[in-house]
């Protein structure tokens, strides 16, 4: 597995979701994994029931085994008074810029500054080594941008790398792209089994790939679960409505005059049979689109109850049977 996971999807598939399911996934046997936000919504801290995230990298969770999952919510301004404290040794200078609105104005005016002081942060947490030089973090997940911004966001360091011809950030883009676009990095989709999300999938997988940035995986979510088969399906063509209401009444469906009762119920329940393999065929159709696109391709159950703390754990399990971890 690569060690920069890097996660994107149209808004409502629920990537926050994925990417800290992905992350308690891959703190596995004594493993250490660090979830990133760059977003700044603390999706991470209400998913696992935790404060807001401060800047800081703070562990979050124990995984089965003993793994723990570290999470940092990228602050944009901060991380640029790191830079100029690491590049330019700016010190209490940096924090004056901050007081004069310098840093405000620099992460929201400057062409593509934001995003690469985004990406640089999570890139640095993939390189960084301890003392006896092995890298703190197994794994580094990114809860990134939606999929009709992962592109540009990744691929940011590149234009700022043409903008900078030379010196520290024309260096540090640099060295964010080396890593952006080696085989340390996966950008995985999340997706719906409907069309516009299948469809944003598709679309950000091409310029994903036209932009030379390494695509992983297709994960599928919020699936729900079959309740007929296709052989049950098969015998809603021309089935015996007066048949059906005689099963019913015979299982005790339809009040005190079952026979007119249950043939009360008979329309109703067939027509949500037909809704049922309406959405069964769309999903069919749009599970074969993905399946095109040569990716390997997981999918993750709707939870019925809803999710929490213990469904998120329960994605995590399901994500490792799957061989992601």
């Amino acid at each position: 597995m690569s060690r920069l996971q890097v996660v994107s999807g149209k808004g409502g598939t629920g990537k926050t979701t994925v990417a800290a399911a992905l992350a308690l996934a891959l703190a596995t046997e004594g493993k250490r994994t660090l979830l990133v936000e760059v977003e700044g919504r603390q999706g991470i801290a209400q998913l696992f029931e935790a404060e807001a995230l401060p800047y800081e990298e703070r562990k979050i969770a124990v995984a089965p085994g003993g793994g723990e999952v570290y999470a940092l919510a990228i602050d944009a301004e901060l991380a640029l008074l790191d830079y100029l404290q690491m590049f330019y040794k700016l010190g209490g200078a940096g924090r004056a810029l901050k007081k004069l609105g310098a840093i405000d104005f620099a992460t929201t005016i400057a062409p593509g500054v934001r995003d690469v002081l985004l990406t640089g942060k999570a890139c640095e947490a993939v390189r960084r080594k301890d003392k006896s030089g092995r890298f703190v973090y197994d794994h580094v997940v990114m809860d990134a941008p939606p999929t009709g911004r992962i592109t540009r966001f990744l691929n940011v360091n590149d234009e700022v790398a043409g903008l900078a011809k030379i010196g520290p950030i024309h260096n540090q883009a640099q060295a964010v792209m080396r890593v952006l676009k080696s085989g340390e990095t996966a950008v995985h989709m999340v997706t719906l089994l409907e069309e516009m999300p299948v469809q944003e999938t598709a679309d950000g997988i091409t310029e994903l790939r036209a932009a030379g940035l390494p695509v992983g995986r297709i994960i599928v979510n919020m699936v729900r679960p079959a309740i007929l088969d296709d052989a049950d399906l098969a015998l809603l063509d021309g089935v015996d409505r007066t048949a059906v209401a005689r099963a019913l009444s015979s299982a005790g469906l339809g009040g005190a005059r079952r026979g007119q009762g249950a043939a009360r119920l008979v329309e109703p329940l067939l027509e949500q049979a037909g809704e049922y393999a309406e959405r069964h065929a769309l999903e069919h159709e749009q599970r074969a689109v993905l399946t095109d696109l040569g990716l390997p391709l997981h999918e993750l159950p709707l939870l019925s109850e809803g999710m929490a703390l213990a469904g998120l754990y329960e994605l995590a399990e399901e994500l490792r049977q799957q061989g992601v971890s």
